[in-house]
């Protein structure tokens, strides 16, 4: 999991991103890298210092200067966690079933599977106060298991 994590964070920056498309295209030193996407030596150093970490790149010394090439097996292994991940069917424990189903359901569970702090509710959440809702919910203005049932008027 880290090592995903250290490529993701490594990808999240804009200049990263476009040194490696650039570097999916084909080899390149530092010079030429710092030339077509504008910026200098020392700032592609830098970033590619980052993708090296990462394990996104991977330099050869070639005469008097470094060329870099992406490791495409890394990209791919993050595109296949991140598709097992997008795949994995949804968890309905732990969601507010107010949100999902009828209102029975809701005076029932009163929604104490989405608070953040449940032992702060009290009574049904038609009942809660405005100070509850923000304990239980955050910042938000109505109970969120009340939404579902305005909508459903409409």
């Amino acid at each position: 999991m880290e090592e995903l994590i250290l490529v993701l964070r490594a990808l999240s920056d804009e200049t990263r991103w476009r040194i490696v498309e650039l570097l999916l295209k084909g080899d390149l030193c530092v010079g030429a890298i710092a030339q077509r996407i504008g910026i200098s030596n020392a700032a592609v150093s830098q970033h590619l210092r980052v993708l090296r970490e990462a394990g996104i790149v991977r330099g050869e010394k070639r005469g008097y200067w470094t060329h870099y090439t992406v490791n495409r097996e890394v990209l791919r292994e993050v595109a296949k966690r991140l598709e097992l991940l997008s795949a994995q069917p949804p968890d309905l424990k732990g969601v507010c079933w107010g949100r999902n189903i009828g209102k029975e359901r809701r005076e029932e569970d009163m929604c104490k599977t989405c608070c953040i702090h449940p032992e702060n509710l009290k009574g049904k959440p038609e009942e809660c106060s405005p100070e509850q809702i923000k304990k239980c919910h955050g910042q938000s203005e109505v109970h969120p298991c009340e939404e579902k049932e305005e909508d459903s008027k409409e």
